[in-house]
């Protein structure tokens, strides 16, 4: 009797739980993933920035997870976007150039090509459990009709393709268009205005109520989304609506960093309304680091990390990273664990318990095990800085090797054009493409997180971590296998001229004649 009772006891007890796992696995969370445009891993009070602009993102931070050693895959929008959709670095996805030795290549308006159709994005693979997704904001993945991102696995979309630079004069060079799905529905500083002079725009707020809207939408039809919120106001030239313009110690860029802490606010604030904030998890990064290039007024800090956008120094490549997911994330803690944007694509579908594709090397890893159990460690995993499809440094464990070193011509620093304002360190942020591949630059980026002091080569620190780096570094280049470079040729007919819906708002313009050339990419 007592065994009978134990037996049905236990069959009992492993029905409920098989059941409670059924109940999981039919209910995937939502997903949201916000990335910023050239915001800087300095920009948030939670590390350190003392203008005071990211109450909701400090708070989601004490309620979440820090990730203080997060990367980008590129330190260039295009590329590091392309990574993040197909969990891969560029040169295997295709997103870079061979133009030139190193050079950062992205997605304007002449260039021909975009993701390409061998890739499988991240949305295309959410289908598979019911996910709805939608794109708010910047594209970036190519503008011609067969590269947006309606056939490549989203469903909707409201943004623009390019980044908001112009005005242009129509008849030379189109303004960037804006989408509502398929179709156009205006173009950037006419339907869709940006006072260059005074900074004022409304887009922040219009991304946040589509955001919102497409919320409300999902929520009440009780399908699984994943949103990706790609606002950006933190790009040149940086903008930010009426109601926040002055309100900041750091004038324009910290109104737009304002405005976007406050709109992400708000969207936590809604899912937590609508009770489904266990329910989603949210990711907050950027793309690439602060373009410090561009003046104090258009860009962000970078924190004590050399240099910024366009550079592999950590500037350019570290990036803030906030992770919210209440009753699952704990709340306060921080993991140091090396992560990347590429890990949002396994990760993600971890989380929608969908298997990765077996038929493609994958860049990112799982990161759920170190999200759900902040005692968790991954293996050691190197992070990889490349320029075009150049290998540039790699990091491992707290060591990063410099390979190339290069910062930008002396042609564009003699013209003004400074990609580390204030951070010149001799033999390092050179100007000319230096090679080290024989004798790398080492740094111990935990006493030396400005990378100023490389190392001494007579080292036994320097030749115990070189012996760890350069088997990592051969075994990733034994196995690379390069895609065919996306970002190679231009064409000024294949710019938005006419693009679907241009008619119904008699905003078509005439395309020139077709005369390719190969894009020239300066650094």
């Amino acid at each position: 009797l007592t065994m009978r009772v134990l037996c049905t006891l236990t069959l009992s007890v492993f029905s409920v739980i098989c059941s409670s796992l059924k109940v999981k696995a039919s209910n995937p969370p939502n997903i949201i993933i916000m990335l910023m445009d050239d915001m800087g891993w300095g920009d948030l009070g939670v590390f350190g920035q003392p203008s005071k602009e990211t109450p909701n993102l400090d708070a989601m931070a004490a309620q979440g997870m820090l990730l203080p050693n997060f990367y980008t895959a590129n330190p260039l929008c295009s590329p590091s976007r392309a990574a993040l959709l197909t969990g891969r670095l560029p040169v295997r996805n295709g997103f870079y150039t061979t133009n030139g030795h190193a050079r950062n290549a992205y997605t304007p308006q002449e260039i021909v090509g975009g993701i390409s159709k061998d890739e499988i994005l991240l949305p295309q693979l959410l289908k598979k459990r019911g996910y709805i997704s939608k794109i708010v904001g910047k594209w970036h993945l190519g503008h011609r009709p067969q590269y947006l991102p309606l056939r490549n696995g989203f469903d909707q979309w409201f943004g623009a393709p390019n980044c908001h630079f112009g005005p242009y004069n129509s008849s030379v060079r189109p303004n960037i268009p804006v989408y509502n799905n398929t179709e156009m529905v205006g173009r950037y500083y006419e339907e869709f205005k940006i006072n260059k002079k005074t900074g004022e725009s409304n887009l922040t707020q219009i991304y946040l109520q589509e955001a919102f809207d497409f919320i409300l939408e999902q929520h009440a039809s009780q399908q699984p989304f994943f949103l990706y919120w790609a606002p950006d106001a933190t790009h040149a030239p940086v903008y930010a609506s009426k109601s926040f313009l002055g309100q900041s110690q750091r004038g324009r860029y910290g109104d737009a960093v304002m405005e976007l802490d406050d709109s992400i606010g708000r969207i936590l604030s809604l899912l937590r309304s609508l009770h489904i904030e266990n329910d989603t998890f949210v990711f907050f990064t950027s793309d690439n680091g602060a373009a410090v290039m561009s003046g104090p007024n258009e860009s962000g800090s970078n924190g004590p990390f050399l240099c910024g956008k366009e550079t592999t120094f950590e500037g350019g490549m570290r990036e803030p990273a906030i992770v919210w997911w209440p009753g699952h994330i704990k709340e306060g803690s921080v993991s140091y664990e090396l992560a990347s944007v590429m890990d949002l694509y396994p990760t993600s579908l971890a989380l929608a318990g969908i298997s990765p594709p077996d038929d493609r090397t994958l860049d990112g890893l799982d990161l759920t095990p170190v999200l759900l159990k902040p005692s968790h460690t991954l293996q050691i995993r190197p992070i990889f800085f490349y320029r075009g499809n150049e290998l540039m440094a790699v990091r491992l464990g707290q060591y990063k090797a410099h390979y190339w070193t290069w910062s930008n011509s002396w042609e564009e620093f003699k013209a003004g054009i400074n990609f580390c304002p204030g951070q010149e360190v001799p033999g390092v942020t050179t100007h000319n493409q230096t090679e080290h591949t024989m004798q790398p630059l080492i740094f111990h980026l935990g006493r030396d997180p400005g990378e100023k002091f490389p190392l001494s080569v007579l080292s036994n620190e320097y030749q115990d971590a070189l012996g760890r780096i350069s088997s990592v570094v051969e075994q990733h280049q034994k196995s690379l296998v390069p895609a065919a470079p996306q970002l190679n040729m231009c064409d000024l007919a294949v710019m938005n001229w006419a693009p679907e819906g241009c008619e119904k708002l008699g905003k078509c313009l005439k395309a020139p004649k077709s005369e390719p050339w190969k894009c020239d990419w300066p650094h």
